[in-house]
């Protein structure tokens, strides 16, 4: 079996976890044995993490694959996929470690199964280094199902750094195939709204400031639109742990979102947290692009399944996504392009990501 083995260089380009979700995610969908190597060698501590593991655990689990080398802190793993199933999954990272991240691995296979899913995602709702949570809601969703296809997101418990404990509950239902999508007009910014949000010991004046020191300084740009953050503190009987964080979203009049967010963390005043995000969001609106940095390199999977070809127009193309992309087309028979924009307006450095989608049909449906 070893000579079929795809090989994959997990320290090259971005040489971090994504690259063992896309190829792992694409090895179970495709019926592909694989090997990775070098896992995480561009990280300071190598190998993989809680995260990492939790996420190879799941798609194991979903297609009754065989996972040797699945330890914390191993640098090499194989895996060798089954027949994707549908039902009941959980995966559990025991630490802060991203649900989100957990959700990017397991959601293209669970699409590809033989029926329904259900899965129990446990670690970090809101956590560094990886969307929030409010961003998987916000902006994740409504422009994913833009494929053609549906889930719910149900935030049981809110869990944060160090000890994570947030719980979510992802249901989705399998498709026939995905849509191939067309994100090429920006539209102008039509409303800008967010949360500001506290849990656990800090007080609900930390929101508001965090509220405030955004609107500010999104006003220095944008003067004539409302601006809705509102300020919330989580119940406690619905997050685990103290954290802090805001999430800022403009919607256009085509319908695209693009966002800003920042956590809070010990020592840091508030007021930065707000500005940081502000200055995210401003700094993807000036781009022109249809999608943030955030999204860009999350839609490459699916336009590589989708049946037909896909159109998205981006800012600066991240070494996420060119990453996501090279292990896209070594896998599939997906095929993409990235051009400079033509219709530039002056400033702006946009390119348009199209992908021939190699048209993966549900073999189950």
């Amino acid at each position: 079996m070893d000579g079929d083995r795809v090989e994959i260089d997990g320290g090259i380009m971005e040489g971090g976890g994504q690259i063992l979700r896309v190829s792992t995610a694409l090895s179970c969908l495709l019926g592909l044995p694989l090997r990775v190597r070098r896992i995480r060698a561009g990280r300071s501590q190598p190998g993989l993490r809680p995260q990492h593991l939790s996420g190879l655990e799941i798609i194991r689990d979903l297609c009754d694959g065989k996972l040797n080398g699945g330890e914390i802190g191993s640098t090499e793993i194989t895996f060798t996929p089954g027949k994707i199933k549908g039902g009941t999954h959980i995966a559990d990272t025991k630490t802060a470690g991203s649900v989100c991240l957990l959700m990017q691995v397991a959601m293209p296979c669970v699409l590809f199964a033989a029926s329904p899913s259900e899965l129990h995602l446990k670690g970090g709702t809101n956590a560094e280094m990886a969307p929030q949570i409010d961003y998987t809601v916000m902006v994740f969703k409504p422009i994913i199902e833009k494929f053609n296809f549906t889930f719910h997101c149900d935030i049981k418990r809110r869990g944060y750094y160090p000890q994570g404990g947030g719980e979510v509950v992802v249901k989705m239902s399998p498709v026939k195939e995905l849509s191939p999508i067309n994100l090429t007009e920006r539209g102008t910014v039509t409303k800008i709204y967010g949360r500001a949000f506290v849990a656990g010991a800090l007080p609900i004046k930390l929101a508001k400031d965090m509220s405030a020191a955004a609107v500010r300084c999104i006003r220095r740009e944008i003067r004539d639109l409302y601006i809705n953050i509102q300020p919330v503190r989580e119940p406690d009987d619905q997050a685990v742990g103290t954290g802090s964080g805001i999430i800022i979203v403009a919607e256009t009049s085509t319908g695209c979102l693009l966002a800003g967010s920042s956590l809070g963390k010990r020592g840091k005043n508030a007021d930065k947290v707000g500005i940081e995000a502000a200055e995210m969001l401003l700094q993807n609106l000036k781009h022109g692009g249809t999608v943030d940095d955030s999204l860009q390199d999350q839609l490459i999977i699916f336009m590589a399944l989708a049946k037909g070809v896909s159109r998205v127009k981006s800012g600066p193309i991240t070494l996420h996504t060119q990453t996501a992309i090279h292990f896209a087309e070594q896998l599939t028979k997906a095929k993409f392009t990235v051009t400079k924009s033509e219709e530039e307006e002056p400033g702006n450095d946009t390119y348009i990501i199209e992908c021939q989608g190699m048209g993966m049909i549900n073999p189950n449906l």
